[in-house]
C-alpha cells in the first residue's frame, strides 16, 4: 500500500517538541481543515502578505501589523490569506502581545481558518525546519514506495498472464480501480471490480481519446472521484486505454502509473507479435478445412465449434478487433469460434448455437457478412461457398443468410454485375426503341415468355390483337438479331431480361 499521506497541520501539531496549540476549536473549522497536507512555512508581519506566498502553506505572525481594536482591519487581514489558500495561521505569542487578540480570534473562526499559538521560546525558524524534515521524510517515503511498487509491477508482468497480473498489481499498490480499454474502446480487464457507476461517461471519454489518434491523458472529475485515463502505443496507432480512479495523482504515482503504461505496451505488442503468428497458422488452418478435411485442425487447436456449424465470410473487417472480441467471447462465455483471414476475405466458423453472436458482431463492428446453412465439417467448403454467395448476391447490410438469397434459383445465382451490364447492353436497342416510339417491346417479350410464347393467351393478358402482338415480336427479334422462333434464342433471352432486372 501507499505510505502515509503528506505531512498536513495536525501532524504540525503533533510534535511534541514545538508546543503548538490550537486556538481555534476543531468543530468551529470546515470537516478535515486539519488533514489538508502543508506545502510549506512562511512568516510574514506584513498587512498584505499574499503576493509573496503560495498555495497550500501555513503562515507565521507576531502580530506586528496588527492596530489596536482594528477589527474590520483584521477581519480583511483574515479573508485575504484564505482567498491566497492558506492552511492556518500561527501567532507568535509575547514578542509583542501574549495570545492572539480577541478580534483574530474571531475573524478566524468566521472565516474557517485554524489558528494555532506558538510558545515565546520557539522560534520560527524551529516550525519551519520540522515541516520540512517532515516533507523529506515524506518525499524520501514516496520515492521508495515508488521504486519498490515499480519492483512488483516487473514482477508481476513476467506471470503467465503478465498485463492482467500487472494491472492487478497496479490497483492493489494503488489502492484504487484500475480499467483496461482495448484499441476499439471495449473494457478488456476491470480491478479490482468493475466501476460502481459513471462507466458510461468513462466508455464515452475513451471512444473520444482514442478516436483523436494521439498519444493524451484526459481526467473526468465526478462527484464522489476522478478518474484520469492514459493512452498508451504510438501516435496513430494505439494500443488502448488505462483508467485510473486516483485523485491527486503526484509524481510518484504518475510515475508508477508510466510503468504500468510502457509494460502494458510491450506486452499487447508482444500479444500481437505472437496473435500475428497465430492468424497465419489459422489462414493454413482454414485451407484444410476448405478441402474439407477437419482433421489437422483439431490436432492443432484441440477443438472446433461444435457441429453442425455456421460459416460466415466478412469482406473489409477489422481483423485484430473481430478476432479480439470473439476470444474475449470465448474467456467470458466459453464459446468456441475459429476465425481466420485469407483472399476471400474474414472467415468466421461457429457452432449454430451461438448464431446470435453473428448480429452482435456485425451491429458492433458495423459489417457485412454472409452466413451459411448449418452443415457438417466434411461439407465445409460448401458452407463457405453458400457464405461468399450470399454475400455476393445481396446488396443489403447487416448478417445476409444464405437461405434468403438462395431462393431465387439457378439463374439468379449467374447474375453478377458483369452479366447485368451484359445484359443490359443486349437490351439497349429494344430499350431506345420503347424510350422514342412509346412501344412496350420489353414487356410484351416478358410476358410472351411468360405464357410459354402461347399467342392468344399473351394477347388476352395485354390485351392487344394477335397480329399486333406478332407485329412487336417481329419487331423485337429484328432490334436484337435474334431469331425468336428457337428455343435455345428463347432461353437466353428469358436469362438476359432476369439479369437485366
Amino acid at each position: 500500500m501507499e505510505p502515509a499521506p503528506a505531512p498536513t497541520l495536525r501532524t504540525l501539531l503533533g510534535h511534541p517538541e514545538l508546543r503548538l496549540s490550537l486556538v481555534t476549536a476543531e468543530d468551529a473549522l470546515p470537516e478535515g481543515a486539519l488533514e489538508l497536507p502543508v506545502r510549506w512555512v512562511h512568516s510574514s508581519d506584513l498587512v498584505d502578505p499574499t503576493p509573496f506566498l503560495a498555495d497550500d502553506l501555513l503562515l507565521l505572525t507576531t502580530g506586528s501589523q496588527f492596530a489596536e481594536r482594528d477589527e474590520a482591519g483584521v477581519t480583511a487581514y483574515v479573508a485575504r490569506l484564505v482567498r491566497r489558500g492558506v492552511r492556518a495561521l500561527g501567532f507568535g505569542s509575547g514578542v509583542h502581545r501574549l495570545g492572539p487578540p480577541d478580534e483574530l480570534v474571531t475573524a478566524c473562526v468566521e472565516a474557517g481558518l485554524a489558528l494555532f499559538d506558538v510558545p515565546y521560546d520557539i522560534p520560527f525558524l524551529a516550525i519551519a525546519r520540522a515541516h520540512a524534515e517532515a516533507m523529506a521524510a515524506h518525499a524520501y517515503a514516496r520515492r521508495t514506495w515508488a521504486l519498490e511498487v515499480q519492483r512488483a509491477l516487473a514482477v508481476a508482468a513476467l506471470r503467465p498472464r503478465g498485463l492482467e497480473a500487472t494491472l492487478a498489481e497496479l490497483a492493489r499498490r494503488l489502492g484504487c480501480w484500475v480499467g483496461l480499454f482495448d484499441s476499439s474502446g471495449a473494457i478488456a480487464q476491470e480491478h479490482p471490480e468493475p466501476l460502481p457507476h459513471g462507466g458510461e461517461a468513462v466508455a464515452d471519454a475513451v471512444a473520444e481519446l482514442l478516436a483523436r489518434g494521439t498519444t493524451a491523458s484526459r481526467s473526468l472529475d465526478g462527484p464522489d472521484r476522478t478518474v484520469t485515463l492514459f493512452t498508451f502505443g504510438r501516435s496513430g496507432q494505439l494500443k488502448g486505454v488505462i483508467g485510473v480512479d486516483l485523485s491527486p495523482i503526484d509524481a510518484e504515482a504518475r510515475a508508477v502509473i508510466t510503468t504500468a503504461i510502457a509494460m502494458a505496451g510491450l506486452s499487447l505488442e508482444q500479444s500481437e507479435q505472437l496473435a500475428r503468428g497465430r492468424r497465419r497458422m489459422h489462414t493454413q488452418l482454414l485451407a484444410s478445412l476448405r478441402a474439407d478435411d477437419p482433421a489437422l485442425a483439431r490436432r492443432t487447436l484441440g477443438a472446433l465449434p461444435p457441429a453442425p456449424m455456421l460459416v460466415a465470410v466478412a469482406v473489409g473487417a477489422p481483423v485484430d478487433a473481430v478476432v479480439g472480441w470473439f476470444e474475449r467471447q470465448r474467456a467470458v462465455g466459453g464459446t468456441v469460434s475459429f476465425v481466420a483471414e485469407d483472399a476471400d476475405g474474414l472467415t468466421i466458423c461457429l457452432g449454430s448455437s451461438s448464431r446470435a453472436l453473428l448480429d452482435q458482431v456485425s451491429e458492433r463492428f458495423g459489417i457485412r457478412m454472409g452466413v451459411s446453412e448449418p452443415a457438417e465439417y466434411r461439407e465445409f467448403a460448401h458452407a463457405h461457398a453458400q457464405a461468399m454467395s450470399a454475400l455476393q448476391r445481396s446488396g443489403g447490410d447487416g448478417v445476409i443468410e444464405y437461405h434468403d438469397v438462395g431462393s431465387g434459383g439457378v439463374l439468379d445465382a449467374l447474375v453478377s454485375s458483369e452479366t447485368r451490364t451484359l445484359a443490359r447492353t443486349r437490351l439497349a436497342p429494344l430499350r431506345a426503341h420503347d424510350a422514342t416510339a412509346g412501344y412496350e417491346l420489353e414487356r410484351t417479350l416478358r410476358v410472351w415468355l411468360e405464357h410459354d410464347a402461347h399467342s392468344e393467351q399473351t394477347a388476352a393478358a395485354l390485351g392487344i390483337h394477335r397480329h399486333t402482338l406478332r407485329t412487336r415480336i417481329a419487331q423485337a427479334a429484328a432490334l436484337l438479331g435474334s431469331d425468336l422462333t428457337s428455343f435455345p434464342a428463347r432461353a437466353e433471352l428469358w436469362a438476359t431480361l432476369r439479369a437485366a432486372g
